[in-house]
């Protein structure tokens, strides 16, 4: 497609909205059924507005389509506002005066703790309440999927075309323990030795099966790791505690580890030049919503998560 250096006319109210509609079902065929339009009515409108704009807005995939970095930014720019317009419409302009629903999102109970839930308070003075749920990503996602949540974030890529998703930020993870237990490793063995240096040494995970563990092995020492823990805690927060406690090594991800890293409260055994890196996505159910205060929770995380 031709670039042209901008467009002329005014963005179309409609074509706009028909646009998140797609950004946010993933096809043209989903927003055409959540508008009450005709599939083919929703193509024109897309083709339209990309001529207009002289970008490609979506990759035409075989089932449903993917945005561009060009839709990606273009929706943050008119997800806000065009879900205002609709609630005001919906609830028969200024004059009727209705308290927004509370928005029910969920999420790690870390992540949520630490990151979340801060960046999210400012929106307490606007009149925004938040109902917040925590547990595991799959579990999450289904109660994403049947309407218990308007909002998810999840460790993992959402599959499947019911939801759609935007990455939220990257994690790094860290192996550590305590500054006594670093002495007795010995200062640079791990990175002499790989996992051997760690034989015998308690590890403390956060499930039975060492998930975050596992994949650090794998990673960074190429090799499958079949230690038992020698304690599970189904939050990283107790695992960072015990570990600076030293009941042994764990894997944490920097964000929740950085105040202690700074102190030496932990001591990271290995600094990889590739580390494991997990992407966080924020996760919505498609379709515009009633409650202006979803998008306004939404934006707020996504421009928080540049920062994390």
């Amino acid at each position: 497609m031709a670039h042209r250096e901008s467009h002329t006319a005014p963005l179309d109210l409609t074509q706009l909205r028909t646009f998140l509609a797609v950004h946010r079902a993933g096809s043209f065929t989903a927003a055409a059924r959540l508008l009450g339009l005709s599939q083919p009515t929703v193509t024109t409108q897309m083709r339209a507005l990309e001529e207009q704009l002289g970008r490609e807005l979506f990759e035409r995939q075989p089932r449903g389509v993917t945005p561009t970095a060009v839709a990606d930014e273009l929706a943050a720019q008119v997800a806000a506002p065009l879900d205002a317009l609709s609630a005001v419409a919906e609830r028969g302009g200024p004059g009727a005066d209705q308290v927004p629903e509370p928005v029910h999102m969920a999420g790690p109970a870390e992540l949520l703790c630490t990151r979340a839930l801060p960046a999210l308070a400012p929106l307490t003075a606007r009149g925004v309440r938040l109902r917040v749920g925590t547990g595991l990503t799959d579990e999450l996602l289904d109660g994403l999927r049947g309407g218990r949540y308007d909002l998810v974030i999840a460790t993992s890529r959402p599959r499947g075309r019911a939801l759609t998703s935007v990455p939220l930020g990257d994690e790094e993870f860290v192996l550590v323990a305590s500054a006594a237990w670093a002495d007795r490793i010995g200062p640079d063995r791990v990175a002499a030795e790989g996992a051997d240096a760690l034989r015998g040494v308690p590890l403390v995970s956060y499930a039975e099966d060492l998930p975050i563990a596992r994949r650090y092995w794998r990673h960074v020492f190429g090799v499958r790791l079949t230690a038992q823990a020698a304690i599970t805690v189904p939050d990283l927060r107790g695992v960072r505690a015990a570990v600076a406690a030293g009941a042994g090594v764990g894997v944490l991800p920097r964000y929740l580890c950085s105040e202690e890293l700074a102190s030496g409260a932990l001591v990271p055994l290995l600094s990889p030049e590739d580390p494991p890196i997990n992407t966080a996505y924020l996760a919505q159910r498609p379709g515009a919503p009633d409650n202006p205060h979803v998008s306004l929770v939404r934006e707020r995380l996504l421009q928080a998560g540049r920062t994390w």
